[in-house]
């Protein structure tokens, strides 16, 4: 895992030093820093911003939301902040399909799929990653997927829903199982989807 999840300096208060790149450059250390020490949950855009040094209102100038941000410190491949809210709207019986084209979609991109392998490996058991990245996902995935479908057991749904997809993820790009592997993205959305489409809506 990257050494910016390693907790480091105290926060630093007043006003940034340098041009924009260096002010740009503080608040994401910044954010490295108070993300691997509080996680993602706890952490918050104004205490990223005093640990820059720097005006909470010049983080969301160069990050928009704490996702933005987040996104941006670890290199996180896929957006499902952006992208659930869209799949909600669409067709109700196809969005266990869409999720799972959405996802295996944006790994298509060599460069987010090396990213995304990498943020896998490096998240399974590391004791500062693993949190981190569940949080994110919590967050940013299955509770808005959780607060879109409006059924019974609705965070567990979504969580069952990530399961299964995490798993094909681990299992295509890190472990590598063959069949898995070659398989087409449109042959896996048919055969994962209607999986995914089960545990959010049946």
């Amino acid at each position: 895992m990257p050494e910016y999840f390693v907790p480091k300096a105290q926060r630093r208060r007043g006003r940034p030093k340098g041009g924009a790149t260096d002010a740009r450059g503080r608040i994401l250390a910044a954010a490295a820093e108070e993300f691997g020490e509080f996680g993602y949950d706890t952490a918050t855009i104004r205490g990223i911003a005093a640990r820059a040094g720097v005006d909470s209102a010049l983080v969301h100038h160069y990050f928009g939301t704490k996702a933005d941000l987040f996104a941006e410190t670890i290199e996180f491949p896929l957006r499902p902040d952006l992208a659930i809210p869209g799949i909600l709207a669409g067709p109700r019986e196809a969005i266990g399909e869409s999720i799972v084209r959405f996802v295996l979609g944006r790994l298509e991109d060599g460069d987010a799929r090396k990213r995304a392998v990498a943020l896998l490996r490096s998240s399974l058991g590391n004791r500062l990653a693993t949190p981190l990245v569940a949080g994110f996902l919590q967050r940013e995935l299955i509770e808005r997927i959780a607060v879109g479908l409006d059924v019974p057991d609705a965070e567990l749904r979504a969580s069952l829903a990530a399961s299964q997809i995490a798993g094909l993820l681990i299992a295509r790009y890190v472990v590598q199982l063959p069949a898995l592997a070659e398989a087409s993205v449109d042959e896996l959305v048919a055969r994962v989807g209607p999986a995914v489409q089960r545990y959010l809506l049946e």
